[in-house]
């Protein structure tokens, strides 16, 4: 484990090196984490987006054949249909998620490269690093619920 009293190199002024890494290690962790959220969360939107919609249209299905029969209730078949409708639209969760996951990934990576910058200075033989600006707003999605209607779907 790294200690964080170690000496400050002369060259270096800031953070010492080994806690420089350490904190660039967790947040490339950290990262590296929301990455596999990501993933995890398209893999479970695909999947309930596949059988959501393949439901739908085999209720649209049944109640198109119910249409010629009067003496079927339909109101069961659509209240399932609005029940599958909102299910969908709740499904737009995943567009703000991604977009937050993205930009949560970007200002990580950002402060992971200018920690290494700044700890390890001007004097790796490859150059500078280079870091990327983090994202400039605070945050990208600025809903923090979801009414029907109010998201673009997919």
């Amino acid at each position: 484990m790294p200690n964080p009293e170690s000496p400050v190199p002369e060259s270096h002024p800031g953070l010492p090196l080994m806690v420089a890494a350490d904190l660039q290690d967790h947040l490339m962790v950290a990262s590296n984490d929301l990455e596999r959220l990501q993933r995890l969360l398209d893999d479970a939107s695909e999947t309930l987006s596949g059988h959501f919609y393949g439901a739908s249209a085999r209720i649209n299905e049944v109640l198109r054949v119910a249409a010629a029969m009067p003496e079927v209730d339909h109101g069961a078949m659509h209240s399932a249909m609005q029940n599958l409708t909102g299910a969908i639209t709740a499904l737009q969760f995943h567009d703000m998620a991604i977009q937050l996951i993205a930009h949560t990934q970007k200002r990580l990576r950002s402060c992971a490269d200018r920690i290494a910058r700044d700890a390890m200075g001007e004097d790796d033989e490859d150059g500078a690093a280079i870091v990327e600006d983090g994202p400039g707003r605070p945050n990208p999605v600025t809903q923090d619920e979801m009414d029907a209607g109010s998201i673009d779907l997919f």
